[in-house]
């Protein structure tokens, strides 16, 4: 049987996947929109690229302060990229470290989702599978949120969720990884 999709459709592989996290930043995150639900599911995420091997990318706005503690202590390599621009391809520093890692998949989360999340992942479009995971981002305006994740899948994003990452990326269940992943999602 053959599987016919479009490059910007297709399921995620581990060994092709990185994840982006934007600007989860102290002096950002109190203003954000359901924050809770927000912060839960990239710790989630960033737990799951623990047990998974998934690499990982943090972005950091300049003068917003350090990624959120929660965040940082939750992953196993901080080291930030600084940027003053809002889409992080703009950064030297951005584009040389993904470009490095070679991967074919971006899964971005992280805010706000209508400037440096959008903003990035239509940038990303030219050259790489984008996966927005829209449960784990967020803007000051649940509206703004709202359009952001519109405009991005009319573009050809694939929009998606904390959990259809995980799985997607497991893909089967009964393994060691699986059972220990399971424990996030419970």
């Amino acid at each position: 049987m053959n599987k016919i999709h479009s490059q910007n459709h297709a399921l995620l592989d581990k060994d092709n996947s990185l994840l982006v996290i934007i600007d989860m930043q102290e002096r950002l995150i109190p203003a954000m929109a359901d924050r809770t639900r927000l912060l839960e599911n990239v710790i989630k995420l960033v737990k799951f690229s623990r047990i998974t091997g998934l690499p990982v990318l943090v972005t950091e706005q300049q003068k917003l302060g350090d990624t959120l503690p929660e965040i940082r202590e939750t992953l196993e390599d901080y080291s930030p990229i600084a940027k003053l621009e809002f889409d992080c391809f703009g950064s030297q520093g951005f584009l040389e470290q993904v470009s490095a890692l070679k991967r074919k998949a971006l899964i971005i989360v992280g805010i706000e989702a209508h400037i440096c999340v959008t903003q990035t992942a239509l940038h990303a479009l030219s050259d790489y599978e984008v996966h927005v995971v829209g449960d784990a981002t967020s803007s000051r305006s649940p509206e703004n949120q709202k359009v952001a994740l519109v405009r991005m899948g009319q573009a050809g994003v694939t929009i998606t969720s904390t959990e259809m990452v995980i799985y997607e990326l497991l893909g089967r269940a009964g393994t060691d990884t699986f059972r220990e992943v399971l424990q996030l999602v419970k």
